[in-house]
């Protein structure tokens, strides 16, 4: 049995593997952020992105030192849709133990948003309205170049993902801040 879950079965998946709500958090703004990116670049796909930005660290809360890996396995054992795993587990290369480069314009996007919306999501932190509601690109900016701030999410990933993807740097940041804006009634981030 290969299926692709619905956006509910998905999300108890998630919680199956990763308890922490950081995590869980992580995984609906990866996804929707990637609901985001499908609406202009593939939008008979939408559902898609969005679940495979969702489950794309499903193995992260529970096997932190086997990212990527046992992630395989597990979605095997769930029998979900191996256009699934494949793009999840794209999102490690070079930094995990999965040698699946990210090929299709979808596993780039999620390559380089990933890291990118956790720079954003700490920034947001950091502001009156712990928000991204009312932030700016000129903020993303300040922050993305201080390195020691939000050092956990990797730069050069994201700079290696923008150029693999042809886009300008600003164009990843706003774009994914406004993908971020999206959600922020849904998770009040």
């Amino acid at each position: 049995m290969s299926y692709v879950p619905n956006y509910d079965e998905a999300l108890e998946i998630l919680k199956k593997y990763n308890k922490e709500e950081f995590h869980i958090q992580h995984g609906q703004v990866v996804g929707g952020v990637m609901r985001y990116f499908a609406e202009q670049f593939d939008p008979e796909n939408i559902d898609f992105w969005e679940i495979v930005g969702l489950l794309h660290d499903l193995d992260f809360g529970m096997y932190p030192e086997e990212h990527c890996v046992k992630q395989v396995e597990i979605m095997r054992e769930l029998g979900l849709s191996e256009d699934i795993i494949r793009s999840t587990v794209s999102h490690g290369y070079g930094m995990t133990g999965t040698e699946v480069k990210p090929e299709h314009k979808m596993e780039k996007i999620l390559f380089t948003i990933d890291e990118m919306t956790g720079i954003i999501g700490a920034a947001a932190l950091m502001r009156p309205s712990k928000s991204v509601a009312d932030m700016e690109l000129k903020s993303v900016k300040k922050k993305f170049k201080d390195k020691k701030f939000a050092a956990g999410c990797s730069r050069e990933v994201i700079q290696e993902g923008a150029e693999n993807l042809g886009w300008e740097m600003n164009y990843v940041m706003e774009e994914t801040l406004n993908g971020m804006k999206t959600l922020v009634e849904k998770l009040g981030i």
